[in-house]
């Protein structure tokens, strides 16, 4: 089936929407879970599904490494692989080239470059990853772009907009799912000029969805809000708006509020393997003495099993004694809070009280934008 977006209702920028794919409805705004290699670091499927994760991200780059695109798709794909039925996403490999990969060599027909695994040279052009993530079976593919770093040069920049375009144009020709949608990705930094001239670009090419790349790369979360609602604003209305690698629950919510449906990050299961817990009125860091003998949930009301069942002060001894089970209940919680974060913020938008909610959330977190 064709991949369908509904857009339900608004409030302000804020919009509700929902993304009808082969592996289920998904209701947008939406955070997806970050499952890099065909897993979501420390998580069953079991587990992400019980605190309610509707959408997974997976990776190009990562997963033609290893065990390879070929094999997934053998093994009958990579919801099947993993053992997963609900939609997933997988991203082109771009950013991870840029940011892993070694000796990297750019030119127009592809990016030339060595495994970041055991050096072996590889070749990924816009061409080879449509096919890999149609091998995938995933649900949403994106093309392949140049992703630079924030500060780049404006020649620089530029460049990478044209090559993005010009890869994004050759992703679209050779791309035959047609129960998988593809995302074309806006670069252009903090640039407006440059991103309405790459988002003007895209926009006539006609994609199924779009994607803001190039944020989270070492600007400030006040540039980047910043020129995330111009940017915004110029992709389709009918289409689904993607952020990526977006992030914290601050930016989530600031985002929101300038018009993005879809994030995804690995801070909720990176920072629980590092004893960072995220709650309502912020950050809780379970390393620290304070917690020895709380016997407390980690936040109340919370309905994940790791509130449900354990208190700060095991959580505390877990970490002290380097115990596995403490950064897989702490990524638990974290994707939890994540995943009622953005039910919350659905509420809202559907009640028509989104600005308000913005502006408590925020200021529970100890920010604003």
């Amino acid at each position: 089936m064709a991949i369908r977006f509904e857009l339900l209702a608004r409030d302000g920028t804020a919009r509700l929407g929902r993304l009808t794919t082969a592996h289920g409805v998904v209701e947008t705004p939406v955070f997806m879970a970050v499952g890099t290699q065909a897993t979501v670091k420390g998580l069953t499927v079991e587990q992400l599904n019980d605190i309610g994760v509707t959408m997974l991200l997976g990776n190009t780059y990562h997963l033609a490494l290893r065990p390879g695109a070929e094999l997934i798709a053998d093994l009958g794909g990579l919801h099947r692989f993993m053992n997963w039925d609900r939609p997933i996403l997988t991203d082109s490999g771009g950013y991870q080239i840029f940011s892993l990969a070694a000796n990297l060599k750019m030119t127009d027909d592809a990016a030339v470059f060595r495994s970041h695994i055991d050096g072996s040279p590889l070749e990924l052009s816009p061409e080879k990853a449509v096919g890999i993530q149609e091998n995938l079976g995933s649900d949403f593919a994106m093309c392949l772009d140049e992703c630079p770093p924030h500060d780049a040069g404006a020649e620089k920049m530029r460049d990478a907009v044209r090559r993005t375009v010009l890869w994004a144009k050759r992703c679209r020709d050779v791309h035959r799912r047609a129960d998988q949608g593809l995302f074309a990705i806006v670069q252009g930094g903090t640039s407006f000029d440059l991103r309405e001239e790459c988002a003007r670009a895209l926009v006539e090419l006609d994609f199924p969805g779009y994607a803001l790349g190039g944020f989270s790369v070492g600007e400030t979360a006040e540039q980047m809000v910043t020129a995330l609602a111009p940017a915004a604003a110029l992709l389709p209305e009918d289409r689904p708006r993607y952020l990526m690698g977006v992030g914290r629950p601050e930016d989530i919510l600031a985002a929101v509020a300038r018009g993005i449906d879809m994030f995804d990050c690995v801070l909720p299961t990176r920072n629980g393997r590092n004893a960072f817990a995220f709650t309502a009125d912020g950050p809780v860091r379970l390393r620290n003495a304070c917690h020895k003998r709380d016997s407390t949930p980690l936040e109340s009301g919370c309905r994940c099993y790791t509130c449900r069942h354990h208190s700060r002060a095991y959580l505390h001894h877990l970490f002290l004694a380097d115990e596995m089970l403490g950064p897989t209940l702490l990524s638990l919680h974290n994707l939890a809070f994540y995943v009622g974060l953005m039910e919350e913020i659905r509420l809202a938008i559907r009640e028509g009280r989104y600005r308000e909610f913005c502006t408590v959330r925020l200021a529970r977190l100890g920010a604003k934008f």
